[in-house]
């Protein structure tokens, strides 16, 4: 870390002073260093940056090196089309720690031939390769993934099978973090579609809850992409805490794609966006992947608008929603101390130092007494309710108990509510049934009623006539404006599409686009074919309620219909925490270390020697 920090100040003073280290007489006519231009140079720059000659000239050589080698590297892909790219290894696959990797191909070869010969040379067996924090897919070729002459490229290494004897070749296939991504990906995939009409006894489903635990009613295409998203990003941060970096983060950006395709104003009210872009800046400390500076960069100032649209500039609006604002500070002290590290990478000392002094404040209000967390777990709390507890209360003990207990009555009267819920949709569906409705029909028509059986009772029988003046008026339609169904086709939608939402639309060209806009210009089989009204908001709620955070809410039931399902729900299941803040449940032994390490980098006397 220290070695990227002198560089960063040594390339700002090269610029301020207009030197290129790749010209006479820095390097000579053979690429070979000007040793006695560069210990001059190596002189007065050490008394600049605080740091020895000896390390100034290193760090200088470094740079030198590095300039001539991109050089070359440009001069071979303008003749021969090869491009050069740095190689960001594993930090227990590199031979030479402080000496860069590179890898020279075309770059009209797909991304799994690179993974092999990578894996070929430096022995690593299960990779993935990240370009600016997205995954490329082997099955494509390097060019058509951004891929560019002098690109940095991050070698990540993902989980071997266990090397047990006793282990047969296809049990060890499954711990491969690819087949991990695909069993995470299909368990919540199913239960993403899952929309509660079956009984939860028997068939699980999740919710969009607030942080309060309360369901969120969110359009079922959003639902089902945010279901994804914040499935794996719980899974990525279940296995952060197991210390497993490596898989976690490939997690954490399958999480990232996901969240992209949302598109929902609730993005902008809750901080799970926010709180994802510093999981995976942690994974690239962690890693000691931190060359990935740019995307770092972009990553927290994200984190950092997020934080401030969901919270207010003063956090006055988590003051409302929560009644306080102790537990969240816990999100602030890792944005501090991640941008802290950034600006000392960059060779922005200053900054660095300003970040450290906000870390360092917050981790003295937040570091709890040990005294005060044995007194509440021996009034019977758990360790995770009592360190959220005194945070929320600034350290008051008394206080704490009694919020404590308030949530805990809060959330058993949720349970309460959730079993009374499902005693009258019971009831519902038998009613119904009697009255002559399929299963099925009865119980998405209580689903869109909120359980309620007389609204329920009138979407069944506003559907059947639905159903029945579509078959009576099939054959009268109206015909469609032709300039209109134009309109549509310029803005490049298919002429199907186009007359589809027209209809659906009475003919307003304005809400027949946003219709498909909507939609990605493909029309769901739902929306074709008559399908019973409802009273009910699609719209997500995004009142003061429910703004602050959601999370992903479990509803009870242990048995799907397939065998292969029930594995697959059980095992993602088991990663979604059972307490709602669990994300602010940070014990900040990791932090320590990092605050430990940054102060012993900033605070280093600046007194340079030959």
């Amino acid at each position: 870390m220290a070695e990227m920090h002198i560089q960063a100040k040594l390339v700002n003073l090269l610029k301020q002073d207009k030197i290129q280290l790749w010209n006479p007489p820095y390097t000579t006519g053979y690429n070979q260093a000007g040793q006695q231009p560069l210990q001059q140079l190596a002189v007065n720059y050490a008394a600049i940056v605080c740091f020895s000659v000896s390390e100034v000239a290193s760090a200088l050589e470094s740079i030198r090196s590095q300039a001539v080698k991109r050089g070359m590297g440009n001069k071979t892909y303008r003749e021969t089309f090869v491009a050069t790219l740095e190689l960001l290894l594993p930090k227990d696959g590199k031979k030479d720690v402080k000496k860069k990797n590179y890898l020279e191909t075309k770059l009209d070869v797909l991304a799994q031939d690179i993974m092999a010969r990578i894996a070929e040379q430096y022995g690593l067996k299960y990779i993935k390769l990240i370009l600016n924090g997205k995954t490329l897919t082997p099955e494509k070729r390097l060019d058509e993934q951004d891929v560019k002459n002098n690109s940095k490229i991050m070698v990540l290494r993902v989980s071997e099978p266990e090397r047990k004897k006793q282990m047969v070749e296809e049990e060890e296939k499954k711990k491969t973090q690819d087949q991990s991504l695909q069993r995470t990906q299909k368990g919540f995939q199913i239960l993403s579609e899952r929309d509660g009409t079956d009984d939860p006894a028997t068939t699980p489903f999740l919710e969009i809850a607030d942080q309060k635990g309360n369901p969120l009613k969110i359009p079922h295409r959003e639902k089902k992409a945010l279901i994804l998203a914040m499935g794996f990003h719980e899974k990525g941060r279940a296995l952060m805490k197991r210390k497993q970096y490596d898989a976690a983060l490939c997690h954490l950006l399958q999480a990232d794609d996901q969240f992209g395709t949302c598109g929902s104003v609730l993005l902008s009210t809750v901080d799970n966006y926010a709180v994802l872009q510093l999981d995976i800046v942690w994974c690239y400390r962690a890693l000691e992947a931190l060359s990935c500076l740019d995307d770092g960069k972009q990553r927290l100032q994200r984190a950092e608008d997020c934080f401030l649209k969901c919270y207010g500039e003063q956090q006055q609006r988590l003051m409302q929603i929560k009644g306080n604002t102790g537990r969240e500070e816990v999100l602030f002290l890792r944005l501090y101390l991640l941008q802290s590290l950034l600006a000392y990478l960059d060779g922005n000392e200053h900054q660095a130092t300003q970040k450290l002094m906000r870390v360092e404040d917050l981790y003295g209000r937040l570091c709890l007494d040990p005294g005060k967390m044995t007194g509440l777990m021996g009034l019977g709390f758990s360790e995770q309710e009592a360190r959220l507890g005194l945070r929320a209360c600034h350290g008051n003990v008394d206080e704490a108990a009694l919020h404590i207990t308030h949530r805990r009555q809060e959330r058993e009267e949720m349970k309460q509510q959730e079993r009374e819920r499902r005693r009258r949709r019971m009831e519902g569906l038998a009613t119904l049934r009697e009255l002559g409705y399929s299963k099925r029909d009865a119980a998405r028509a209580l689903h869109q009623a909120d359980g309620d059986m007389d609204r329920a009772y009138g979407i069944l029988l506003e559907s059947t006539q639905a159903e029945s003046a579509a078959v009576t008026n099939h054959n009268t339609e109206l015909p469609i404006d032709q300039s209109k169904v134009e309109q549509l086709l310029y803005l490049g939608f298919e002429p199907e599409a186009a007359e589809a939402a027209l209809r659906l639309t009475g003919g307003d060209v304005q809400e027949a686009t946003q219709l498909l806009l909507d939609n990605q210009g493909v029309l769901p089989p739902e929306l074709l074919s008559p399908s019973p009204p409802s009273s009910v908001s699609e719209e997500p709620s995004t009142s003061s309620e429910s703004a602050g955070r959601t999370h992903i809410h479990t509803r009870s039931g242990s048995q799907g219909e397939d065998p292969m399902d029930v594995d697959l729900v059980n095992e993602v299941l088991e990663d979604i925490p059972r307490h709602e803040e669990d994300y602010l449940d940070l014990t900040l032994e990791e932090e320590s270390e990092v605050i430990a390490q940054m102060k012993s980098y900033l605070h280093r006397n600046c007194t340079p020697s030959s």
